[in-house]
């Protein structure tokens, strides 16, 4: 199957991500039925034309090319596995491309599922946040056959500019945890930077002029660092979904037989954060925790 304009779009999952990718989407010109498990959070894409779906069967039935964006491996596995899943309505010339940042081997699970059904799985995790999500930007970290992921290209382009395939089914989703390990370490000392600006009696946003054109910048750095500084922790990825990611990179770094100290210790800081009650905040909100410790 060809992936062209006239293709039949189905997505699942329309949080602060989901819906700026979905509508990327819609704004290139291709026909789109969504499912969200809270409908209101589906409306804005609604009344741009996206066509209302009950379930993800509903979804599955209608479409060619199905993408799913959740929160937490038990969401995929309920959307794709339940009496009224994804699997239940399968065309057997489907694709399903699942955005979730999940499990490897449930990213395994479902290209296997699929494969067994003549359909084709993708993992494509992604990393970018709200504001890449917005302005399709986003890295996009492809696991799966290296044929399907050239077909899936055209929609890929639609929401990132970094798209790297990475191998095998799963290997989306073993690189994204690289990235979330490398994200945790980061906003770590971005936090403590600030907060030595600050306790050292210096204007933190003239700090942040010098430090984000020197060694030390990233994209934590440029993108979140002015947030923090403006106590603006409106969430471009929630605390909650970050736990559960630095959750399953431990798990999987200890199936591995290593140890990752640095991980383990951002792990136990964004643990606290939630039980601090920001669990929906941005995950720079880490500076909240590292205030009070």
């Amino acid at each position: 199957m060809n992936v062209d304009i006239n293709s039949k779009i189905g997505w699942i999952g329309t949080g602060v991500m989901g819906s700026s990718m979905c509508g990327n989407i819609m704004t290139a010109g291709y026909k789109v039925s969504v499912y969200n498990r809270t409908k209101n959070k589906a409306l804005e894409l609604i009344e741009r034309g996206a066509v209302w779906k009950n379930s993800p069967r509903e979804v599955a039935i209608s479409s060619d090319v199905i993408f799913t964006i959740l929160g937490y491996p038990s969401d995929v596995r309920e959307v794709y596995f339940s009496e009224e899943g994804i699997f239940s309505g399968l065309n057997k010339t489907s694709f399903l491309v699942d955005m979730t940042t999940t499990e490897p081997s449930l990213a395994v699970e479902i290209y296997n599922r699929a494969k067994d059904s003549g359909s084709i799985s993708i993992d494509a995790p992604v990393s970018g946040g709200d504001i890449g999500a917005k302005q399709g930007m986003l890295s996009i970290m492809v696991g799966g056959d290296k044929e399907a992921v050239d077909l899936m290209m055209p929609l890929f382009e639609r929401m990132g500019r970094n798209i790297i395939y990475q191998g095998k089914a799963g290997s989306g989703q073993h690189t994204k945890m690289c990235n979330q390990i490398a994200v945790a370490g980061v906003m770590i000392s971005v936090c403590e930077a600030l907060l030595y600006a600050n306790k050292a009696g210096l204007d933190v946003e003239t700090v942040l002029s010098s430090i984000t054109k020197g060694a030390a910048t990233s994209w934590t750095l440029e993108n979140l660092a002015p947030r923090i500084v403006k106590r603006d922790f409106e969430p471009g990825f929630y605390v909650e979904h970050f736990v559960k990611d630095l959750k399953i990179a431990l798990e999987e770094s200890k199936k591995m037989g290593i140890k990752l100290h640095g991980l383990e210790l951002a792990y136990k800081l964004y643990e606290y954060l939630q039980k601090l009650g920001h669990g929906r905040s941005g995950t720079q909100a880490l500076i909240l925790a590292l205030e009070k410790l």
